[in-house]
């Protein structure tokens, strides 16, 4: 990576930039690997949400369980609004890093409070309650990680290669997904179900809050770009929506297809293949683990080749028109029968396909507004859309499945979000190439 990075001299702090190149790329890999780490602790909650269902949520059926254990994983995303926001205009006035700090350490706290809160059938009423908060806290803490995260990394490089640094932050994500899946595949391979109930779902949460150190330890960057800039006079929230109204509620539409697919497609799929198509537990978490790897992949890929564009928007139209085209056909092949061969392929293509414009989609993005309101901008736009879109979208399919007996339930959800995306996106207002670079 360190090859591809051109230091943009404009942020530096030290006019010499041969003492510069370490400095930042250390910022580089703190942000995208802290970010895959915030990541992997907010979601591999849906790794174990059949488990936790059974412990916290106790229900006349296993499936009244699962569904509420899934409403508490969405219930995360609820906080996620009012985190992008805190966090967000606190990294924009305090600078980059001492946001991501915050949200990391909010975030160690939700997972760590998981990790070693006694059952329902130990403390009652009150485990339910502790598990809602402490997801409560995680959602406070990922809603303030994405804005500040992509604004740094953007802010990092010259333009030419601003899609390709921050797409390292979408694919962090899918190594998120990709461990967080591995970790509950190799769980409950080597445990019985007696020992997973007992102790052994606390084991991935526990490696996740083992990531606090670390990550506060990679983030205090010495002379990070954003700590030496002047602090910019508060703005009221009610300004910063009625001057950027048009990108933000485009931008918070564009979020559709993306969040709708990864979270269906990639963390609600195993629970759909066990408990909706019936098929073995261990194929479904190797879709899972897969999807991830394609999405760290094929993310960059794609950035690199949206950096020699002109438009932010040629890629992400060409990949909502293949999504569009094979979301269809992939889940009729899915609840038709397919071998589970045939059924991994079917999906990693979908996710290949869907979940691959992190870099030039974020980019058009943070461009649209000013630097001193890009990463507050960004992380309200991505949790509100992530929260309309996305985080509910497990639980709302898993009870129109059970409510209709339509098990294709899934592609029409993912049609209708691919098509909203389509439409905000040609809506969404691309400033011309010279004034993106003088944003710099």
């Amino acid at each position: 990576m360190a090859r591809l990075i051109r230091i943009n001299p404009s942020f530096m702090t030290n006019t010499d930039t041969r003492n510069a190149s370490p400095n930042l790329t250390r910022i580089i890999v703190a942000t995208v690997i802290c970010n895959g780490f915030v990541a992997y602790d907010f979601t591999v909650y849906g790794f174990s949400a059949a488990i936790i269902g059974r412990l916290f949520f106790p229900a006349h059926d296993a499936a009244s369980s699962l569904l509420l254990s899934l409403a508490t994983f969405g219930a995360g995303f609820v906080m996620r609004p009012i985190g992008a926001v805190l966090i967000g205009r606190y990294a924009d006035r305090r600078g980059r890093e001492a946001g991501m700090r915050l949200s990391i350490v909010l975030m160690a706290a939700g997972t760590w409070l998981i990790a070693c809160l006694p059952t329902h059938a130990a403390i009652g009423a009150s485990a339910t309650v502790l598990i809602v908060f402490a997801r409560l806290l995680q959602g406070l803490a990922a809603g303030g990680e994405i804005g500040p995260a992509s604004a740094l990394l953007m802010e990092s490089v010259a333009y030419e290669r601003r899609c390709f640094i921050v797409s390292w932050r979408g694919a962090s994500q899918g190594a998120a997904a990709c461990v967080a899946a591995l970790v509950g595949a190799c769980t409950s391979a080597l445990l019985s179900p007696d020992e997973l109930a007992q102790w052994g779902w606390r084991v991935p949460f526990v490696i996740g809050g083992l990531i606090a150190p670390l990550g506060w330890f990679l983030r205090r960057v010495p002379g990070a770009p954003a700590a030496s800039q002047a602090r910019p006079a508060r703005t009221p929230l009610a300004i910063v929506l009625r001057e950027h109204a048009r990108p933000l509620v485009c931008g918070m539409l564009m979020m559709a297809a993306p969040s709708a697919s990864i979270y269906i497609a990639v963390l609600y799929m195993p629970s759909y293949l066990t408990h909706t198509l019936h098929r073995p537990a261990t194929i479904s978490l190797a879709i899972a683990s897969l999807s991830g790897l394609v999405i760290l992949v094929v993310t960059p890929l794609v950035a690199l080749a949206a950096d020699r564009l002109r438009s932010r928007k040629t890629l992400q139209y060409a990949s909502l028109a293949a999504a569009l085209a094979t979301v269809y056909p992939a889940f009729h092949a899915l609840t038709h029968g397919a071998p589970d061969e045939l059924a991994l392929a079917i999906i990693l293509l979908y996710v290949a396909l869907a979940l691959n414009n992190a870099g030039a989609g974020s980019v058009l993005m943070l461009e649209a507004f000013p630097k001193h309101r890009r990463a507050a901008s960004l992380a309200v736009i991505y949790t509100f859309g992530v929260v309309i879109f996305g985080g509910f979208s497990p639980l709302a399919v898993a009870w129109l499945i059970g409510a209709t007996g339509n098990a294709m339930t899934p592609a029409w959800y993912l049609l209708a979000a691919n098509c909203v995306t389509l439409f905000a996106l040609s809506r969404f207002p691309e400033r011309p190439a010279s004034a993106r670079r003088a944003s710099a």
